[in-house]
């Protein structure tokens, strides 16, 4: 225990990088996500294609295997990315391609009426996702990609690949040092739980937060 509460401050520092990719690769993620997510609902078709192909791509292929390509294969080319970097790119990018389509689901599920009242109006196609569309599907957005949230924090735990002393980075490094298993792995899996908690607990806090402003009943993230 005397060996665990030495190292627990880098453990700490290993949590708050955990932090800062989560929320760095989540503010890329959902620019990504409203960018590609438009996109596929866009009149014209070459901007469909980009936007299918980028979300094919990213979806059917491993983030692994893209964060490796972004750290290892890329400064070959010419270009060379931080760890942190290639890290919350791979990662936003990754989740960005699964948050297009929630965004994309959102949007289509608003009532026809709704559509065709923003036509009569004569609302430009920007007037209409501004001020009739989007609006009404953020509050069906939040609760998806609540659990998008979530599973980009997970994810994060790949980039101790790419040297990155993140949680379970720290974890492999007392491991080795040490050569406890149980205490350290066990440690960063409370604290991964904690980082998760409070994460549902913002995007529940969000949820109630538009609800109440718009008079709904609050969606809870699963």
């Amino acid at each position: 225990m005397d060996i665990i509460i030495e190292f627990f401050p880098l453990l700490l520092k290993g949590a708050w990088l955990t932090v800062q990719l989560t929320v760095t690769s989540a503010v890329i993620a959902l620019v990504i996500s409203f960018v590609v997510g438009l996109a596929r609902l866009s009149r014209h078709w070459w901007v469909r294609a980009l936007a299918t192909v980028y979300l094919e791509f990213f979806r059917g292929t491993s983030a692994l295997v893209q964060m490796f390509f972004m750290f290892y294969v890329l400064p070959l080319l010419g270009l060379t990315l931080s760890p942190f970097l290639a890290g919350v790119i791979a990662c936003g990018f990754n989740l960005g391609s699964y948050g297009s389509e929630v965004v994309r689901g959102a949007i289509q599920s608003v009532g026809k009426g709704q559509r065709e009242a923003a036509h009569s109006l004569n609302y430009t196609t920007y007037q209409r996702y501004r001020y009739v569309l989007i609006p009404q599907a953020v509050p069906m957005m939040i609760p998806p990609f609540g659990n998008l949230l979530i599973e980009l924090m997970k994810l994060t735990a790949v980039t101790s690949l790419i040297t990155l002393s993140d949680l379970t980075f720290v974890a492999q490094i007392i491991r080795g040092q040490t050569a406890m298993t149980l205490e350290p792995f066990l440690i960063i899996l409370v604290m991964y739980f904690a980082i998760a908690s409070v994460l549902v607990g913002f995007t529940d806090w969000v949820a109630s937060s538009i609800a109440k402003r718009r008079g709904l009943t609050p969606v809870k993230v699963n």
